[in-house]
């Protein structure tokens, strides 16, 4: 009796998380730079995980692999916020080198005479 209703259950999370991980791509391909897609393809893609992992665990009886699965999605949490970060400072010293450059190439301090 409980095991359809918790099939039909399962089904919005899914397309709950499906949507969030097309919305983490469409910011990936349309953002304007770096920082906005970093954060668009972490956000969302890390929260549609979780819904999928929610819809999973409803459709599963074993409490050994939903425990499995949220260790799997506190992985990709951790690991996602810690390249996300890398590759931002990496992008954001990029920035910066680029910018020296510009100024050197200038004339001195990048001040107009």
């Amino acid at each position: 009796m409980i095991q359809p209703l918790l099939f039909w259950l399962s089904w919005p999370f899914f397309l709950a998380g499906g949507f969030f991980f097309v919305a983490g791509t469409v910011g990936l391909v349309r953002f304007p730079d770096i920082y906005s897609r970093l954060h668009a393809v972490t956000k969302a893609d890390t929260l549609g995980l979780g819904l999928v992992i929610i819809g999973l665990a409803l459709r599963n009886p074993g409490w050994q692999s939903i425990a499995i699965m949220l260790l799997i999605w506190l992985l990709v949490l951790a690991s996602s916020a810690t390249a996300c970060q890398i590759l931002a400072r990496y992008q954001r010293d990029a920035d910066v080198i680029e910018e020296g450059r510009n100024k050197s190439q200038a004339g001195g301090d990048g001040e107009a005479e």
